[in-house]
């Protein structure tokens, strides 16, 4: 059987994740694996929102991605993971804005932009599980899990923080974060490093499920 071995596992905690509705923001090189994970894992009802296309140098780090050169990301997956529902747009403000969030569990912020990861944590913090940078970024092994105000050692999360305070926004979520100082100034990534990232997302998303730490 397919599940087999997670149930062995999970026992009669695998029913929570087949009856799990899940929100996946972003589906680049955190969020596809993480998506891969939660299939094999169990989880079935996911719904991806992702913008992009796939480009030439998504090869390196997101799934599927030499298959499909110059496709629709969402689209593509679907062909990978029929079972999934698939929403092309850009995640921003204005759309954290007006999205109903209310029917997911949960929801997983793969997503890179600043004032939509700031609009999210205001709107659903409850269900939230968030990544930080996963980018210039070699050591898996300095990859941690914290809520927002615990992260340490990353730019893009402090900036995070900050932003939060001003906004008087005091709440705790999840948050997975590297405190490897980046290596690079660029945009330089590497597989082992935005991978794991998403196979952490994927584990906090499962344990938060069955209601284990």
């Amino acid at each position: 059987m397919r599940y087999e071995r997670s149930r062995m596992l999970l026992g009669d905690d695998f029913e929570k994740l087949q009856q799990a509705k899940l929100l996946l923001l972003g589906v680049g090189g955190v969020g596809s694996f993480c998506l891969d994970c939660l299939i094999r894992s169990g989880v079935n009802d996911i719904t991806i929102i992702d913008f992009d296309t796939y480009d030439e140098t998504n090869q390196n780090r997101q799934m599927w991605s030499e298959h499909h050169i110059g496709e629709s990301k969402v689209h593509a997956l679907k062909q990978h993971y029929p079972q999934i529902d698939v929403i092309e747009a850009k995640i921003d403000e204005a759309w954290v804005s007006s999205y109903d969030f209310g029917p997911f569990d949960l929801v997983l912020d793969a997503i890179d932009d600043t004032k939509a990861k700031l609009a999210l944590a205001q709107r659903c913090h409850e269900k939230l599980i968030s990544a930080t940078g996963s980018a210039k970024r070699l050591d898996p092994t300095k990859i941690e899990v914290g809520t927002i105000w615990t992260t340490h050692g990353d730019r893009f999360a402090a900036k995070l923080r900050y932003e939060l305070k001003k906004r008087n926004f005091n709440r705790k979520y999840p948050v997975v974060f590297s405190s490897e100082p980046p290596r690079v100034k660029v945009k330089g990534s590497f597989m082992g490093v935005t991978a794991a990232f998403g196979l952490t997302m994927c584990s906090l998303a499962v344990r938060r499920l069955i209601g284990s730490k």
